[in-house]
């Protein structure tokens, strides 16, 4: 049945993902286009729109999910799934493990877990990076490479102004994402509507 099978799905990424939405970007990439639920450059697209839009990642994303598969009890059961593991992890952990967490051992867990979710977002960013950029899903058979140089260029624009500093202070992440799609909006729709092929 659909809405068990988006249930646990959702629930082990929930349950074995740590370090927040994005270092679930891997787990939920390969469940949800193994399975035939979305294609991989509509679960792209949508990761874009669920960073600019409010709300955790993760619940946007499982929403979305089960809501395109299995309708509006799709998403329920999807957002369930990746809700639960969280609730009852902080439950567990408010009422017995919060003496643990003091201890040396338990510490050094979490130094070697920060580590793996740095790797895990790097492989994030390299992975969209070649989608997205030079249209390679697979880098073990990489075929054809299809360049985007209108998003290469943009990433360009956009990257540096992460850094950049006004008056002392970086810029808002808002006003990046704000940038960001009004460039993509008019670059891209500018190109669609001229019929320019870059």
């Amino acid at each position: 049945m659909i809405y068990l099978d988006l249930l646990w799905t959702f629930f082990k990424i929930g349950l074995f993902t740590i370090g927040g939405g994005q270092a679930m970007i891997p787990m939920i990439m390969t469940n949800v286009v193994d399975k035939g639920w979305l294609e991989e450059t509509a679960l792209i697209d949508f990761i874009a729109i669920s960073e600019s839009t409010p709300g955790p990642f993760a619940v946007n994303i499982a929403t979305y999910t089960g809501i395109e598969t299995a309708g509006v009890f799709g998403a329920i059961c999807a957002t369930l799934g990746v809700v639960l593991p969280s609730v009852i992890i902080i439950i567990l952990v408010a009422k017995l493990l919060s003496n643990f967490m003091k201890r040396k051992a338990v510490s050094e867990v979490f130094v070697g877990v920060r580590s793996t979710v740095t790797g895990l977002l790097m492989s994030v960013f390299l992975s969209l990076v070649l989608t997205m950029l030079f249209g390679i899903t697979d880098i073990r058979n990489v075929g054809t490479v299809s360049v985007d140089y209108i998003g290469i260029g943009m990433f360009a624009v956009i990257f540096p102004l992460s850094f950049l500093k006004i008056k002392g202070k970086k810029m808002k992440p808002i006003l990046i994402v704000i940038i960001s799609a009004a460039l993509g909006i008019l670059c891209y729709g500018l190109c669609d509507h001229f019929g320019i092929t870059i």
